[in-house]
């Protein structure tokens, strides 16, 4: 996974939309509506997530590494990675979320990385659960 964090993955913007993702890509192999009313375009080793005004939320990759610009980071050494270089990052649902890198991934579920949009971090940033 190339990612220009906030900007672009593997080449797509953020500024995609759905209509633009459908002609780089092809038809996915499936296109279903998730548990958070996103609509999810599933190209077997790559889904994209839209809001329904097909502004695109998230892309998920099955990644063995991830290139941040000019650092190329193994997934095995992500969780570490993700720690050490972003103060900010937070856990919400098992996720490991990386709120400098606009990332979110499990770490215990090798090679998916997903790649947020700025406005999807800020969601997952308002279900982190608040210190009591």
């Amino acid at each position: 996974m190339h990612l220009d964090p906030y900007v672009s993955v593997d080449g797509i913007p953020f500024t995609a939309r759905r209509e633009d993702v459908v002609r780089a890509n092809g038809q996915p192999d499936s296109e279903t509506r998730n548990a958070v009313e996103l609509t999810e375009l599933d190209y077997g080793d790559v889904v994209f997530r839209f809001q329904d005004c097909g502004r695109l939320e998230e892309v998920t990759r099955q990644a063995k590494v991830v290139h941040l610009n000019t650092v190329s980071v193994p997934f095995p050494s992500l969780k570490a990675f993700v720690r050490e270089q972003d103060g900010d990052h937070f856990e919400r649902a098992g996720f490991l979320v990386s709120p400098k890198f606009g990332l979110a991934f499990v770490p215990d579920s090798p090679c998916w990385v997903t790649a947020l949009a700025r406005h999807a971090v800020e969601q997952w940033e308002a279900m982190r659960p608040q210190n009591t």
